[in-house]
């Protein structure tokens, strides 16, 4: 039986970067889509609480079905696992993001809300995002280690409610140098919303910002992917800070 794929995404079906994912999982098996029917960027784990959400088919063909839903990346993987998988998926896949959901971005990204909660559920998933928010970005680095990233998940699998944070850089110089395994980097975006006027004279903000990062040691996602390399991070839901988890208790017993 070939490995059943359930793909999604925060871009939309549109995006390129979700058909470069799906284009890959079709030479390793059959693929369920189910995509945001519009971008979702930036939605974290957030989901559908206060309406109905729709689903409506795009296209079915043997071994492989698309479905766009009006909801959030997560909505997309909780609808899609309880009504329009024939059976549980052996991987779930997120991306091609357009754009880092490395470091602090982790937080935000819709690509990788749906990742986690897709590990949550208890079935391995992976995000795939590339440093490149264009649309028509260039995929075709990343496809090798994409299908080698997944063949080799799908053979020995992860351990329990842990993902893949996987992060292609921009490669500056034709080729990636490898795939390093790192933690994720201590970094924030220090944001502002600029006060403008619109032509109507009323005001409105728009959200302005940088990304700072003063912890790019050589074991860290930021440090890979700035010399050239896909950063692989091993990632949860779960925020205990267990370093300091004893020192917390004697602070406060």
């Amino acid at each position: 039986m070939n490995p059943l794929f359930l793909i999604t995404n925060d871009d939309s079906l549109q995006a390129k970067g979700i058909q470069t994912l799906i284009s890959v999982a079709r030479r390793i098996g059959d693929v369920i889509v189910m995509a945001p029917e519009r971008n979702s960027s930036g939605l974290a784990h957030s989901f559908t609480s206060s309406r109905p959400i729709r689903v409506n088919p795009v296209s079915q063909e043997e071994g492989c079905q698309v479905f766009v839903c009006d909801g959030t990346p997560v909505d997309c993987i909780k609808v899609s696992s309880e009504h329009f998988c024939p059976r549980r998926p052996d991987l779930v896949l997120s991306g091609i993001n357009h754009g880092s959901n490395s470091s602090i971005n982790v937080l935000y990204s819709g690509t990788m809300g749906a990742v986690l909660e897709a590990s949550v559920s208890g079935l391995d998933a992976i995000g795939f995002s590339l440093l490149d928010f264009r649309p028509d970005a260039d995929f075709s680095l990343a496809e090798p280690f994409v299908e080698s990233i997944v063949r080799k998940v799908l053979e020995k699998g992860l351990p329990e409610q842990v993902a893949l944070n996987v992060n292609f850089p921009v490669p500056s110089q034709g080729a990636y140098k490898g795939v390093r395994i790192c933690r994720q980097s201590r970094a924030r975006w220090l944001e502002s919303y600029e006060r403008r006027i619109d032509p109507h004279g009323r005001p409105y903000y728009w959200l302005a910002g940088r990304f700072e990062c003063d912890d790019c040691q050589t074991d860290t996602d930021q440090w890979a992917l700035e010399n050239g390399f896909v950063s692989v991070v091993p990632t949860t839901t779960d925020f205990t800070d267990y370093q300091n988890l004893e020192r917390i208790k004697q602070l406060y017993a």
